[in-house]
């Protein structure tokens, strides 16, 4: 079962309502409306018959999602920390920027999952991250979110074993540097090749 907590419905303003949600609990969908994230990281995921799940996207703070964006079925919104949201009206905020950003977000993620090698895949996409959610500091820039390597296997479409594993290599190597939490320093690199 979710947990989320309407703080307080907002008269008089384009606001429906504003989400306090904890971390693994889900946005509840709405077929009419959309959620304005504040604060936090969410991702939106759909699963086959099999139960594999897919990753649609990240989003985070001014990122605007919800069901009326996508025609997967079925269709999730996980938090990945603790987020704060806002409900709005489809009707009156779904809009171009709305609609570029997501398409912008769904070729990102081809393009990384077009890679034919998952070390390729997992470097690019953290970089993404680094670049879209991660800050910078001194030994390069941390990815500080709650990501497991599950979550990653998911977002690559690949094995937790093998993201695992490509990990410590990239440790080895000095690409990343792993903290506790699931945060990652991701060194300074101007270029990175796959060596045979």
């Amino acid at each position: 079962m979710s947990y989320w907590l309407v703080r307080y419905a907002v008269a008089n303003t384009p606001y429906s309502a504003i989400a306090d949600l904890i971390e693994r609990s889900h946005l509840p969908n709405r077929s009419n409306a959309l959620w304005r994230i504040e604060t936090g990281v969410v991702r939106t995921v759909t699963w086959l018959e099999d139960g594999t799940i897919i990753t649609l996207g990240l989003w985070g703070p001014g990122d605007t999602i919800g069901k009326p964006i996508s025609r997967c079925e079925p269709y999730q919104i996980e938090c990945l920390s603790k987020v704060e949201a806002i409900l709005l009206s489809a009707d009156r905020w779904l809009n171009r920027d709305i609609l570029l950003n997501h398409i912008q977000q769904a070729e990102e993620f081809m393009v990384m999952r077009g890679y034919k090698k998952v070390d390729f895949m997992l470097y690019k996409l953290l970089n993404w991250l680094a670049k879209k959610f991660g800050s910078e500091i001194e030994k390069g820039h941390l990815i500080d979110m709650n990501l497991t390597h599950q979550d990653i296997a998911e977002i690559l479409g690949t094995s937790r074993v093998t993201v695992t594993r490509t990990l410590g290599i990239f440790e080895q190597q000095g690409l990343i540097e792993r903290l506790p939490l699931h945060r990652i320093i991701l060194q300074p690199s101007e270029v990175w090749h796959y060596e045979i």
